[in-house]
């Protein structure tokens, strides 16, 4: 079949919830995808922050070639020889102590808000309230929705969920006036992802945490797209020494398999969710709780973080002399492997133009390109990177 043939299969048989760009992938290796045309790009979306591995990484492969030999599914009913193993390595790096796996983040989104309002529930506190984060990003499921605060998801579909109120992110003043007797959860993402890619200050994450703390209110950490070392430390909460009391991830915790989980500490774990409360067909089951143990396996023993430090520094550095250089770039956004530059309009053309020349990149709301690739990236693709972006930016008409 040519490109358009399956362009026009896949258009054809599945209901249009996305604006797919006109390219139809074949296969991967390193850093790179090639279309059906053998056509090369370099990826820095990595599937919107979901292949920190790379591509076709032999030592993952086999480990899950190995598992499908073995089993793939079996249901939460029996214990399996990976589930446990792998939910240990998620309590190693993240500091939590319970882990509940999930299919997706949006799914481990709802997980943490369940858990949330059971709390409370057992604690007989009465709170049942949310505080998130205007700008915020946390899924497309109802609960999700409930939080996250974009007009155009979010208002097709409602009424959505109540006792959700929306705080300015970095403006803890903002969070203070909201908190009732009622709020039971506050949810919010170190780094937006989705929404721009704008990161939360050392004195906002702080502060968060000690009107948590001070009102018995349970804290939500979102790093569905800025954990797994995406920022130079395991999870982007480290970074600003918190310690949430439910931690969200997906994406890059299964290089690749739909895998996503919620950690929540021992004392939210021993009054929270119980037999029954909450479930999940496919979440934990062994082909992905191998791909989640190897992916911990190989981040931890090739000192992952500090390979993203070095590489992010300089990606820092070269994205400095894209706004320096270019006045369409307006900033620089981000940290480590999760960076943006805001352009002074739409970057939909720049995206459209930078495809044509072989790169792969997204944008975060309207006006920011976001740079999420995969983990190993080197300094030559950074390179190689701004060389096409140099030469898209210097079109003058967007």
């Amino acid at each position: 079949m040519t490109a358009n043939e399956y362009m026009q299969v896949t258009d054809s048989n599945l209901v249009h919830t996305y604006n797919r760009f006109p390219v139809t992938l074949d296969r991967g290796e390193g850093v790179y995808l090639y279309d059906t045309d053998g056509k090369k790009y370099l990826d820095f979306a990595a599937g919107i922050a979901v292949s920190g591995l790379g591509y076709g990484n032999e030592e993952l492969n086999n480990a899950l070639k190995g598992q499908i030999d073995k089993l793939m599914h079996s249901s939460n009913l029996y214990y399996n020889t990976t589930c446990g193993k792998a939910a240990g390595a998620l309590k190693r790096i993240s500091g939590m102590d319970r882990v509940f796996f999930t299919n997706s983040g949006t799914e481990a989104i709802e997980g943490a808000l369940k858990a949330a309002r059971k709390y409370a529930w057992k604690k007989k506190t009465g709170r049942y309230e949310y505080i998130a984060m205007k700008d915020s990003f946390h899924g497309r499921s109802m609960g999700a929705l409930s939080v996250t605060e974009h007009e155009a998801y979010r208002t097709p579909f409602e009424p959505l969920i109540p006792g959700v109120s929306f705080a300015e992110f970095n403006n803890l003043d903002s969070v203070k006036r909201l908190v009732t007797d009622k709020t039971c959860a506050i949810i919010l993402e170190p780094i937006q992802g989705e929404g721009g890619i704008n990161m939360a200050s050392r004195e906002f994450m702080r502060g968060i945490q000690e009107i948590c703390d001070k009102e018995g209110i349970l804290l939500i950490c979102d790093e569905i797209q800025c954990g797994m070392v995406r920022t130079g430390e395991m999870f982007a909460c480290q970074a600003y020494g918190v310690r949430p009391d439910i931690l969200v991830m997906a994406k890059a915790i299964g290089s690749g398999v739909p895998a996503g989980a919620f950690a929540m500490t021992k004392a939210v774990a021993e009054y929270s969710l119980e037999p029954g409360d909450h479930g999940t067909t496919y979440g934990g089951n062994p082909l992905v709780c191998a791909a989640v143990e190897k992916t911990i396996e190989i981040f931890e023993r090739e000192d992952m973080k500090a390979h993203v430090r070095e590489v992010g520094a300089y990606l820092s550095e070269q994205l400095n002399e894209l706004v320096k250089t270019y006045d369409v770039v307006v900033e620089r956004r981000g940290t480590g492997l999760i960076q943006g530059i805001r352009l002074s309009h739409p970057a939909g053309k720049v995206i459209q133009r930078a495809l044509e020349e072989g790169l792969l990149i997204i944008s975060a709301r309207s006006d920011v390109i976001r740079l999420v690739p995969p983990l190993v990236i080197e300094k030559e693709h950074v390179d190689e990177m701004i060389d096409v972006m140099r030469r898209v930016l210097a079109y003058q008409s967007f």
